[in-house]
C-alpha cells in the first residue's frame, strides 16, 4: 500500500468533472445526461487510470479490507475482555483437549492440547513457587521443540516475560543478549551446555540456571539445576490467581539484528502476537483442520508467531522440526498430512535443487507461507511441487507496516490499496541514497514516492491502535532511532522500517534492499558492526571494514572483509571466536595474504574465496 493517491495522477480531472456536472444540471439537462458527460470529462482528463486500477484491484482490496476488519474486531473483543495469549490458549485447549497441538518431527513426540496446557501450568506453578513475579524476565536458550513453546507459554501464565535467544549466539553476543535482557534466570537445552559454559564467567552470580533435556558430554554445569525433575513435581493445575495482564502488556522479547550493531531485544506484547498470527490465518484462509509444518527457528517471529500462533490461538496442529532438512521436507509433509508449510527464500531454493522424489507427488500441501521467495523461482516452485498458493509477506518483529500478498502476484511481498490508501497508513518515502536520510519537502514533510520509484517503507504510529502501535525495544535509544516525526503530517510519528521497496501502479510492493549496516545470509540478519568488532579483536587490527557482496549462484550476500595495511598483530587464539557466515578477507597492503588461521575463524573454510576483480572495481569506483 502507498499513501500516494491515484487521483493526483490526473490533475484537475476530478474537479473538472464535478464542475461540468453542476453546469449541465443548471442548464436543465437530465441527471443521467449530466452524469455521463461528467464521467466523460473525468476519463478524458486522465481519470481512466484510476478506473482501470479500480477494476483490477477492487476484489483484492475488498478481501483485504474484510481481513483487516475481522482482525480488528477480534482484537477489540480480547482487549475489552482483558484476555492474554495464555488465556486464549486455555479456551482452545478446553474445547479440544485430545487434539494434537505440537508434533516434534525429529523425535516423533506428540503433545495434545491438554498436555501442552498441563506442561505450561507446571512451568507457571514452579516459577511462582521460586518467587518469580509479573514483570520478571527469564531467558530461554533452547532448540525448537515442544518444550520451547511450553516454557514461554508457562512463564506468560504467571506474567513472567521470556527473552528468546538465538541458538547460534556464542561468547560476546550471547553474553550481551543475556545481560541486556535483565533476565533473573536462564533456561538452556542440554545440547547448548558448551555455549553456556563459554560465557558462564561473564554471567552474574545471582542468575539462576536451569538445564532442560538430555545432558551433553559436558555434563551438568556448576550452579545449574535440572529443570525436568522439578517440572515433574510441580502442580499441573491452573494458577489460582492469574496475573492481571491485558493485550497491551509484554509477552516476550525476540532479538533482531535490525539495521546496526549487536542484536536488540524487540518487545512483543500480547496484541502484537495475536495480530501477526491472526493476519496470517485470515489472509490465507487457514482452517482448524489444517496441519502446519514449521521448520523455522522458534526464537524468530515467523516460526514462533506466524507458525506456532496458529496452534495457540486457532487450534491447528503444528509439526516442528528444529532444523530444516531438504531431504526430509516432503517426507515429513506426507507422514504428518501437512497442508500448510512455512518457508524462507533459501528453503525453496534448496528444495528445488533436490532430486525429484516420490513424496513430492503425494503430499497435501496447498499453501506455503513465508518471505524471500525470489521471482525467478516462484513459478518453478509452484509447478514442480504442486503448491496452489504462495503466501509471501513482508514484516519485522517490531514493525507496524506489515504487508501480505493475498492473491498470488508473482514476486510481490504485499500491497496497499490505491483506492483507499488511508485505511492502512503506510508509505514509501524518498531518501538520500548515500546517507539514507529522509528527504523532505518545503513544508518539512517526507516526500512520497510515485509508482515505480524505490523508497523507504514507513508506517504511521498510533499507540492506541493495536494494528499501528510501535512497542520498540528494551533499549530506549534503539527505539528512538526507529522513529521519525512529521512524516505524513506535522507533528506525527512513524516507524522507519530500514527496508527499501518499490510499488507498481496497482499498489503491489516488491522488496528491493535493506538499508543500514546489515546483510542477509541464510535467513539471518548479519550485523557488519558486530563482525567488524569481533575481527578487530581477533586479528589485532583497528582498521576492519565489512560489507555484503552478491555472489553469482548464491542467495543472499556473503561477508566481505577488508583489512588495513600491515599484518595482524596480537591475534587471539583459535578458540576465541567462530562466526556463522563465510567471508572473503583482503589485506590492502598485500592482496594475496590470507591468515593461516582462517579455518579457526570461519565455520565454512571451503567456501572462502578471493575476488580481486570485484575488489579493484570497488576501490576504483
Amino acid at each position: 500500500m502507498a499513501w500516494t493517491n491515484t487521483w493526483m495522477r490526473a490533475p484537475g480531472a476530478g474537479s473538472a468533472s464535478v464542475v461540468s456536472l453542476v453546469l449541465l444540471w443548471l442548464l436543465g439537462l437530465p441527471w443521467s445526461w449530466s452524469a455521463a458527460a461528467a464521467l466523460g470529462v473525468y476519463v478524458g482528463g486522465g481519470g481512466w487510470r484510476f478506473l482501470r486500477i479500480v477494476c483490477k484491484t477492487a476484489r483484492r482490496d475488498l478481501f483485504a479490507l474484510l481481513v483487516l476488519i475481522r482482525v480488528r474486531l477480534e482484537l477489540r473483543h480480547h482487549q475489552r475482555a482483558r484476555h492474554t495469549i495464555p488465556r486464549i490458549f486455555q479456551v482452545v485447549a478446553q474445547q479440544q483437549p485430545d487434539r494434537l497441538a505440537l508434533v516434534d518431527a525429529g523425535s516423533d513426540v506428540c503433545w495434545t492440547f491438554a498436555q501442552l496446557d498441563a506442561y505450561s501450568n507446571a512451568v507457571a506453578n514452579l516459577f511462582c513457587q521460586l518467587g518469580f513475579t509479573p514483570g520478571d524476565v527469564v531467558a530461554i536458550f533452547l532448540e525448537g521443540r515442544p518444550e520451547f513453546v511450553g516454557l514461554w507459554l508457562g512463564l506468560a501464565k504467571v506474567g513472567v516475560e521470556a527473552a528468546l535467544l538465538n541458538v547460534n549466539l556464542r561468547r560476546e553476543p550471547l553474553a550481551f543478549c543475556l545481560g541486556t535482557s535483565g533476565a533473573k534466570a536462564l533456561i538452556f537445552g542440554g545440547e547448548l551446555t558448551a555455549a553456556v559454559a563459554e560465557v558462564s564467567g561473564q554471567l552474574g552470580k545471582s542468575l539462576l540456571k536451569f538445564c532442560s533435556g538430555e545432558l551433553g558430554p559436558e555434563g551438568i554445569l556448576p550452579d545449574t539445576q535440572l529443570l525436568d525433575p522439578l517440572l515433574k513435581e510441580a502442580s499441573t493445575a491452573p494458577l489460582a490467581q492469574p496475573p492481571d495482564k491485558g493485550m497491551d502488556d509484554r509477552l516476550f522479547y525476540i532479538y533482531t539484528s535490525g539495521t546496526t550493531g549487536l542484536p536488540k531485544a524487540a518487545i512483543v506484547v500480547h496484541s502484537r502476537y495475536y495480530r501477526i498470527a491472526a493476519f496470517g490465518h485470515h489472509a490465507y484462509s487457514m482452517q482448524v483442520a489444517d496441519v502446519l509444518y514449521d521448520c523455522l527457528p522458534l526464537y524468530h517471529t515467523a516460526g514462533n508467531i506466524m507458525g506456532v500462533g496458529q496452534c495457540l490461538i486457532y487450534g491447528l496442529t503444528v509439526v516442528l522440526r528444529k532444523k530444516f532438512s531438504a531431504s526430509r521436507f516432503w517426507d515429513d509433509c506426507v507422514k504428518y498430512n501437512c497442508t500448510v508449510v512455512q518457508y524462507i527464500g533459501e528453503i525453496c531454493r534448496y528444495l528445488l535443487k533436490q532430486p525429484v522424489r516420490e513424496a513430492e507427488g503425494r503430499h497435501r500441501v496447498r499453501l506455503a507461507v513465508g518471505n524471500g521467495l525470489r521471482p525467478a523461482i516462484w513459478e518453478e516452485f509452484t509447478e514442480r511441487f504442486g503448491v496452489r498458493q504462495i503466501g509471501e509477506f513482508y514484516g519485522a518483529t517490531e514493525c507496524n507496516c506489515s504487508i501480505a500478498n493475498m492473491d498470488g502476484k508473482v514476486g510481490s511481498c504485499g500491497f496497499n490499496s490505491r483506492i483507499l490508501p488511508h485505511v492502512y497508513p503506510i508509505r514509501l518515502v524518498k531518501v538520500n541514497e548515500d546517507t539514507m536520510e529522509l528527504l523532505r519537502d518545503a513544508q518539512g514533510l517526507c516526500i512520497p514516492c510515485q509508482a515505480g520509484e524505490p523508497g523507504l517503507l514507513v508506517g504511521q504510529i498510533n499507540q492506541q491502535d493495536p494494528l499501528r502501535r510501535f512497542d520498540g525495544y528494551i533499549s530506549e535509544s534503539a527505539t528512538s532511532k526507529k522513529i521519525a516525526h512529521s512524516v505524513f503530517r506535522k507533528g506525527d510519528s512513524a516507524y522507519i522500517s530500514g527496508d527499501v521497496l518499490v510499488m507498481d501502479e496497482l499498489g503491489y510492493m516488491y522488496f528491493r534492499d535493506r538499508s543500514g549496516d546489515t546483510f542477509r545470509w541464510r535467513g539471518e540478519n548479519v550485523s557488519t558492526t558486530e563482525v567488524e568488532g569481533v575481527l578487530s579483536r581477533l586479528l589485532g587490527q583497528t582498521d576492519v571494514a565489512v560489507y555484503g557482496v552478491a555472489v553469482p549462484g548464491k542467495l543472499g550476500l556473503w561477508g566481505w572483509v577488508v583489512l588495513g595495511y600491515g599484518s595482524p598483530r596480537g591475534a587471539q587464539p583459535a578458540q576465541a571466536w567462530r562466526y556463522r557466515c563465510p567471508c572473503t578477507v583482503l589485506n590492502l597492503g598485500n592482496c594475496t595474504w590470507q591468515p593461516e588461521w582462517e579455518h579457526w575463524i570461519w565455520n565454512h573454510p571451503s567456501c572462502m574465496i578471493i575476488n580481486l576483480s570485484f575488489f579493484i572495481q570497488k576501490m576504483g569506483s
